[in-house]
This record gives C-alpha cells, structure tokens and sequence, in this order.
C-alpha cells in the first residue's frame, strides 16, 4: 500500500467475495464491485501526500490497522484523514473489511 501499488495488494489478498464496508454505509459485496469502487476513490485524489501505519492489531482471522493519510481530494484542501481497517481473514486472503473514521 505504501509504495503506490494499492492494485497490486487488492488482487493479491482480497477474497473473490470480499465485502466491504466504508462506517455505516451499505456493504459492497464481491472483489469485482470492490475492485470498481477502490478505482473510483483512486480517481478522486488529486495529490497523495503519503500514509502512516500508526497500530497494529491481529488476533485469530482478524486484523485492525490505524492508518494516517494526506491527501489532497480534487477540488478540496489537503487534507489527514485518520482511518482504522478492520479486517476478516479466510484462506489467507480478507474475507470482510470496514473501514471506521470520522466524517467531519
């Protein structure tokens, strides 16, 4: 994720059925919706500033990463976004991930 190749880590350890899950919004069921959606929000950035690990937590098939990211959204001030993954493993790929942050 942190060498720009964001792509490359989705086709490699997301499950064909994947659902994910931006806060409470209504999931997104399957790799190829998912694929679409990551693509678009790719789109939406006009800069990529960088990103920060910040935890780490795994436990049995599950893992949470705290992110921080700059970025700058187009048509938007630049802008850190604090993000918390949290994601279900199956078969050694994420099965579910939800994404937790603030919207203010």
């Amino acid at each position: 994720m942190l060498s720009g190749k964001q792509m490359d880590a989705f086709e490699k350890y997301y499950h064909e059925d994947v659902v994910m899950q931006e806060n409470s919004k209504p999931p997104m069921v399957g790799k190829s919706a998912n694929r679409e959606r990551e693509i678009q929000g790719m789109q939406m950035i006009e800069t990529f500033h960088g990103a920060e690990v910040k935890a780490v937590a795994v436990g049995d098939n599950v893992t949470m990463v705290e992110w921080e990211f700059d970025v700058t959204y187009k048509g938007a001030p630049r802008m850190k976004m604090c993000q918390v993954a949290v994601q279900k493993w199956k078969d050694g790929q994420i099965i579910h991930e939800r994404f937790y942050y603030s919207t203010n």
